[in-house]
């Protein structure tokens, strides 16, 4: 199952037709070649960890068709979350309630960024929209003339955006006025997606098309450095397609990324030095510990990478071709979600499968956690919050309750005497 691959988009709405086209022409071509595998199909298990459902939601608006980069996001106690309509709500964390929903009558295609007292989002058409984090009041709204498929990253000084003609865009956060812009080559053949670029003091960074991640200066987009994770190889563009489309993870003085038809790497956020890579090709994402790197791959495996080396630890093949998320740390385990909306729990240290549940439809963004709980928005814009615990009651839930033994304790005794 390949994902998405599309020509250099035109501006505007044009993009849409091209992207059929050129989905159309990709898949007549390889179903010449061979026969399509089907996805693996899900195998039933025992589990060993309950998942509850806390509550759900739902945003109007939402596309099964095309996979837009409509994350969820966290910020406080509060979750923010949008849908392709042009609906964007903010919901209490513990219990779903809704603090504000507004439209603001665009068609939605990348976010949420949240944070620093605003939410952003992107359009299909190349606006970014502001919004008042407290009340969902419209800040500022600005044309950037370049489709987002990602969340800005937001920090006190920037709003940073990518948009997918290779544009990496520093806005003013009162105003949405441009401060800089940096630009990449985007080669004539690229998935369609991009990810979201993060913000660490005072660089932002962001990986291209070209399968480069460049660090800049946030005050005035200078560039600090320019790192190659993946060099494009082969004699056709279809084999040299090497997009970085997965969001760039940072921790610490260290920096995560991985690539389609590339490497996943650990890069240094002061110089761009590689300091390990591996030969994995994904197009969704990655997430760590403080043990290991996880990851999820264009074929359907989740990859568990130990964080200092790269080397790898263990591999679950049972979701092949199954379209996944990236995959999020979650406690002591790491979920991912897949194109028929179910999420999948995996204990963190050895890969083995330990709960599955369903949100809806398909999920083509990664989940959301925060503590314990695991905030899943699937492609439709239904949104989902999931506890877990235990499946076997441990031997203080199994006892009878205090209050419900008490009193036929103190009734043998009196008998007794």
């Amino acid at each position: 199952m390949l994902p998405a691959v599309a020509t250099l988009p035109a501006p505007g709405r044009r993009w849409a037709a091209g992207l059929a086209v050129a989905v159309l022409t990709l898949l007549a071509a390889c179903s010449k070649e061979k026969d399509v595998e089907p996805p693996a199909e899900l195998v039933d298990f025992k589990p060993t960890l309950r998942v509850d459902r806390a509550w759900s939601a739902k945003l109007a608006g939402g596309d099964a068709v095309l996979r837009l980069g409509l994350a969820a996001s966290a910020d406080g106690e509060r979750l923010y979350a949008a849908g392709a309509g042009g609906e964007i709500a903010a919901f209490d964390l513990a219990n779903g309630r809704v603090a504000w929903r507004i439209r603001t009558k665009a068609a939605l295609s990348g976010g949420t960024g949240s944070g620093h007292g605003l939410v952003v989002v992107g359009s299909a058409d190349g606006e970014v929209i502001a919004l008042e984090q407290a009340d969902g009041r419209e800040r500022w709204r600005v044309p950037v003339g370049g489709e987002l498929l990602a969340a800005p990253a937001i920090s006190a000084t920037v709003v940073v955006v990518r948009t997918v003609d290779g544009r990496l865009l520093g806005l003013d956060p009162a105003t949405g006025k441009e401060r800089w812009r940096e630009e990449q080559q985007v080669p004539r053949l690229t998935l369609r997606g991009i990810g979201t670029p993060a913000i660490v003091g005072n660089v932002a960074l962001s990986g291209f098309d070209n399968g480069r991640v460049l660090a800049v200066n946030v005050d005035d987009g200078e560039i600090i450095w320019d790192a190659v994770v993946t060099p494009p190889r082969g004699r056709t563009e279809l084999e040299r397609l090497v997009d970085i489309d997965a969001a760039v993870k940072v921790s610490g003085a260290d920096v995560f990324v991985v690539g389609y038809q590339g490497r996943a790497a650990m890069l240094a956020l002061d110089s761009g030095q590689v300091w390990w890579s591996r030969e994995i090709s994904s197009h969704r994402g990655l997430d760590f510990d403080d043990d290991a790197v996880y990851v999820s791959t264009a074929g359907g495996e989740v990859v568990a990478l130990r964080r200092r080396t790269g080397v790898e630890l263990w591999r679950q093949d049972a979701f092949l071709r199954r379209g996944l998320s990236a995959p999020t740390v979650v406690g002591d385990y790491v979920a991912i979600a897949d194109f028929q909306g179910y999420v999948h729990w995996l204990e963190r240290t050895s890969g083995t499968l330990v709960a599955r549940t369903r949100v809806g439809d398909r999920v083509s963004n990664a989940p959301v956690a925060v503590g314990d709980t695991l905030y899943v928005l699937d492609d439709k814009g239904g949104l989902a919050a999931f506890r877990t615990r235990p499946a076997v009651p441990t031997a203080a839930e199994a006892a009878p309750p205090a209050a419900a033994v008490a009193p036929a304790a103190a009734g043998e005794a009196a008998r007794r005497g």
